[in-house]
């Protein structure tokens, strides 16, 4: 049997998420920001014009199949 992966909980930057699946970075957070890439959310806190990122590393694996470790 495989060994368990273990996440921490620990975003991943937005600029490793676009390195890992070799999109830009723009694409990354239109995509979280219109709910179409389940890696995370995007949200804009309140009086804010910017959004902040949060990916989540099982999101991601579960989604790519890739288990970020941070090095």
């Amino acid at each position: 049997m495989g060994a368990e992966i273990r996440f921490t909980g620990e975003g991943i930057p937005v600029t490793e998420a676009a390195r890992i699946m070799k999109k830009d970075q723009q694409f990354i957070r239109q995509a979280m920001i219109k709910g179409i890439l389940p890696i995370g959310v995007a949200f804009m806190k309140e009086g804010s014009k910017q959004y902040d990122y949060y990916i989540s590393p099982k999101l991601f694996y579960e989604y790519t199949g890739y288990v970020y470790n941070e090095a």
